[in-house]
């Protein structure tokens, strides 16, 4: 039997251990807050560095890619300025992806036509899609024409057209803010006369025009080009087509069968090689059929040099071999060859009679369209001089409707 005393040091005993313990367990829970504020600390710091991250990574995907390649893994350079943030443009909205608004990029050819030729499997739209006809001017220099130019695209809608201008590298187009040229170059590249380097520029054309999706028809032009039909009559006439027009012909001649060399066989044969005017219109398929081809546009530049003209063979062949069913095989713009030479006839103030302009708007003849006849066979006319340009102002709006 314990004595009190005993029981007494048990109780002390007792309360000793109770206190302790509460004061471990205070201690616990003060430790376990100040554990849980460090944490949520740690974590919002972390989740700013975490979004500082993925942020840098997104940059540094899209300023220094690395994609696959026959060779290996490449890293690819993008030249343009990353945005890291989108707060007050939506970097990746439908209408900077279907119309770039600025026509300015460093895309080396390659790159350029590849990013032309992607094609949409979705037929359908995702927004109201008004087909544009892209006018692509291939110029030296200065445009001579540009005030009958100016007059011809005043009053329509931009919904309606887009213009393209190639020139030698260097050359600025000075033209005020509210004309229809404004920041319409394109990056250029040297142009030859009767090299590939003069076809090569027209496929810029094309795929700079390509980038552009509401773009339907593509009609090439040059410094020495009018129009010789209101806008309303050349976009009737150019959308409503089912054809493209490309001239293409078989010329027994030196100048044509002659050019053709027989290195290029087994993929090109005499009887495909074709002659044809440089100045085209195309439609859309065509266009990206064009700025795609690698196969038969290797051949050319290996094979066709002087005196044999990409210019003047490579579309029509091509066109001819793999989309003759689409050609309508005559050109929209007016072109006087009787004097014959190399060049064509030039026109210049002492030829501009009203008379003269009838004739290429109607000459009688009747060309095909549609499956049908028209007596409109041109839309545009060429080659005129800087001194017409006065003349052709005074019967613009008399004669052709503008």
């Amino acid at each position: 039997m314990r004595s009190r005393g005993s029981r007494d040091d048990m109780n002390c005993k007792y309360v000793s251990i109770s206190v302790k313990d509460s004061s471990i367990g205070l201690f616990k829970l003060i430790l376990f807050l100040i554990i849980f504020v460090v944490g949520v600390v740690i974590g919002l710091l972390s989740n700013s560095h975490v979004d500082r991250f993925f942020q840098l990574q997104t940059q540094q995907f899209y300023g220094n890619q690395t994609i696959w390649h026959e060779s290996g893994y490449i890293n690819v350079t993008v030249s343009c300025p990353v945005i890291p943030k989108c707060d007050k443009e939506d970097c990746l909205s439908m209408g900077n992806f279907l119309a770039p608004k600025n026509l300015s990029h460093r895309m080396m050819d390659n790159e350029l036509f590849w990013r032309a030729s992607l094609v949409p499997s979705k037929t359908e739209y995702p927004y109201v899609r008004k087909p544009k006809v892209a006018f692509m001017f291939l110029t030296r220099g200065p445009l001579p024409f540009l005030p009958l130019w100016e007059r011809f695209f005043t009053g329509q809608s931009r919904e309606m057209y887009s213009i393209y201008v190639h020139a030698v590298p260097g050359f600025e187009l000075d033209v005020t803010n509210t004309s229809a040229f404004y920041r319409r170059q394109i990056p250029s590249q040297k142009v030859k006369w009767g090299t590939v380097s003069l076809f090569d520029a027209e496929r810029r054309l094309l795929a700079n025009a390509l980038l552009d999706f509401s773009n339907e028809r593509f009609i090439l032009l040059s410094e020495s080009c009018i129009p010789v039909h209101n806008f309303p009559t050349v976009y009737k006439y150019l959308t409503e087509s089912q054809h493209s027009f490309v001239q293409s012909y078989d010329d027994p001649s030196r100048y044509g069968r002659g050019r053709y060399s027989r290195q290029m066989l087994p993929d090109i044969h005499l009887r495909d090689w074709r002659k044809g005017s440089q100045w085209f219109e195309l439609s859309r398929s065509l266009a990206v059929g064009i700025v795609s081809d690698t196969k038969y546009y290797t051949l050319f530049k290996k094979h066709c040099l002087p005196a044999c003209y990409p210019d003047e063979h490579y579309l029509p062949t091509y066109i001819q071999k793999l989309y003759g069913s689409l050609n309508s095989n005559r050109s929209v713009t007016y072109v006087d060859w009787s004097k014959g030479g190399p060049h064509p006839a030039a026109f210049t103030a002492e030829n501009i009679t009203e008379g003269f302009i009838q004739y290429i708007r109607n000459n009688g003849t009747l060309c095909p369209y549609n499956f049908d006849q028209t007596r409109i066979c041109y839309l545009f006319a060429r080659k005129f001089g800087p001194s017409a340009l006065e003349p052709l102002l005074n019967l613009s709006l008399k004669v052709m409707g503008f």
